[in-house]
């Protein structure tokens, strides 16, 4: 086999990655050696991306010199190539994925875990995404959005020096680059809430379409699984003709013990716009992608109705109040606090609603120092951390059962306090080993008062079984309505009375209701 000429940029991210290339084929018995070429992107450092012409602001002069014969493989980070590959070139591989999150690096001055992603309001937040713009609008629109340019270590000295309160990173580059960030604290945005750009955190390796030693080489570095995922991403980008400029977030997942592709996607035409939020699952990615790209397509606003109070400041009121839809918010039952006489010790304490967050703290109860927190939902997490607390466990399936399950393996033999709703179905409890680790505590009890007109809308979002009990004690649905339910209790409510045919949101937090309304 001939010595291989690697093709990279100079970054210190960029030489990473060619040296982990090399690594690997080294291990194949393949010498190799590492050529640096300049890219549009290194040159213009004073525009933001979507205020530069063109695509593949970081790759046309590598793919150049692949195509010219000056080197045999170039390896990029994926996110960064255009969908469509040059004439004569093709990806040899794909590497496997390391965290496709993005991280808010956030100066100590500047975090307040009362906040969401725990940062004080009005910061000023640095980045030159237009993805990244977007979505950070939609999640916090009191922060101020300043453009950032530069590789890795030039943006973060620039926020060490005060010209940001936080900056917005890919978490895979931080990680690479091994960098010491004690200072800063980090938050890593769930990639399902936060969705990344397609491909995030892969590394593609191009060569020759013809150069057929190397590609049959580069097979034995491919991951399959990975290659399959960053497929579909791209492909969705590729429908809607996306680049850097676009504001376009694509993650997708295999899960393997269903054999379901599961796919997250906001998108919107230009950053200050906001986005559609979508969620769609299948076995078939062939079908997949085009099904998700027509629904957001073809996507129109309408009525919807949800079984809670609504205010403007809400994340689910912006995110579909911003794109047309009417909005009907109102709780069909009332919460009543139940007085805590005495508050069981425990090592954890575990909520499963806002209401139990509220009503608990609310009455100022004595806690023993080094309790743990667990909670299901970021809408759960985001109430416990106002009272200053972050969750050491967060629960994130509509399946309550599999999130009891994942809590007892976190929890082990530790003594659990979960204060809860008169009736509650204690789901979670059940799941710990022994019935004497759970200390159960009531802190509210929801009373129906269906007494008003519930407005005639084409879409009906149950939150609760309890609203469900509430809404057909003087109503019921008409044939057209289409219908959402918030987790497994509130669907097995909802076929008690028939009602069969219903949408479910992917996780409970705000975000996921989003998606699920924009899906129905």
């Amino acid at each position: 086999m001939r010595k291989i000429i690697i093709g990279s940029r100079g970054s210190d991210l960029a030489l990473w990655q060619a040296n982990f290339v090399q690594s690997r084929l080294q291990e194949l018995s393949v010498e190799s050696e590492i050529k640096i070429i300049s890219t549009q992107g290194d040159r213009i450092q004073n525009l933001s991306f979507d205020k530069l012409e063109g695509k593949g602001f970081f790759t046309k002069e590598i793919e150049q010199a692949l195509l010219d014969k000056m080197i045999d493989l170039a390896v990029h980070s994926h996110k960064d190539l255009e969908t469509n590959q040059p004439k004569g070139l093709a990806i040899g591989a794909v590497s496997k994925r390391a965290n496709p999150a993005d991280v808010l690096l956030i100066a100590k001055s500047a975090v307040d875990i009362r906040q969401k992603f725990n940062l004080k309001k009005s910061a000023i937040v640095g980045t030159s995404s237009a993805r990244r713009k977007n979505q950070l609008k939609l999640f916090r629109p009191d922060i101020e959005l300043e453009d950032l340019r530069g590789n890795v270590p030039t943006r973060i000295d620039k926020l060490r020096k005060g010209n940001y309160d936080a900056i917005v990173l890919a978490q895979a580059g931080v990680s690479r680059l091994n960098l010491d960030l004690s200072e800063f604290h980090g938050e890593i945005l769930d990639p399902k809430e936060f969705i990344p750009a397609p491909a995030q955190g892969v590394l593609a390796l191009q060569i020759r379409e013809d150069d057929h030693e190397l590609n049959k080489i580069l097979s034995q570095l491919n991951d399959i699984e990975v290659q399959q995922c960053v497929e579909v991403e791209r492909k969705v980008l590729n429908l809607f003709n996306g680049g850097c400029q676009l504001p376009l977030g694509v993650y997708c997942e295999l899960d393997d013990d269903e054999e379901t592709y599961k796919v997250w996607c906001s998108k919107a035409d230009n950053w200050k716009e906001s986005p559609v939020l979508f969620y769609l699952e299948g076995r078939d990615r062939e079908t997949l992608i085009p099904r998700l790209v027509n629904k957001i397509n073809d996507h129109q606003s309408t009525s919807v109705f949800i079984t809670r109070n609504l205010t403007e400041n809400d994340l689910l009121y912006r995110s579909l109040g911003n794109k047309g839809y009417q909005l009907f918010g109102r709780a069909l039952i009332e919460i009543k606090r139940i007085p805590i006489k005495k508050v069981p010790q425990a090592d954890w304490i575990f909520f499963s609603s806002k209401n139990a967050v509220k009503h608990f703290f609310g009455q100022n109860p004595e806690i023993k120092e080094g309790v743990k927190y667990g909670v299901i939902g970021k809408g759960t997490s985001e109430a416990l951390r106002k009272f200053g607390h972050r969750p050491d466990f967060i629960g994130s399936s509509t399946n309550t059962k599999m999130t009891g399950k994942q809590f007892a393996n976190k929890v082990g033999r530790d003594v659990v306090l979960f204060p809860q709703a008169k009736g509650s179905f204690q789901t979670v409890q059940h799941q710990l080993l022994s019935k004497d680790q759970v200390k159960n505590l009531l802190v509210y009890e929801s009373i129906s008062h269906n007494e008003e007109a519930i407005p005639e809308t084409d879409i009906i979002f149950f939150t609760s079984p309890s609203n469900v009990e509430a809404f057909f004690k003087k109503n019921r649905l008409s044939k057209s309505q289409r219908v959402v339910a918030m987790g497994n209790a509130t669907a097995n409510a909802l076929q008690k009375h028939r009602v069969i045919s219903y949408i479910m949101p992917d996780a409970f937090d705000e975000v996921a209701m989003a998606r699920a309304v924009f899906r129905a």
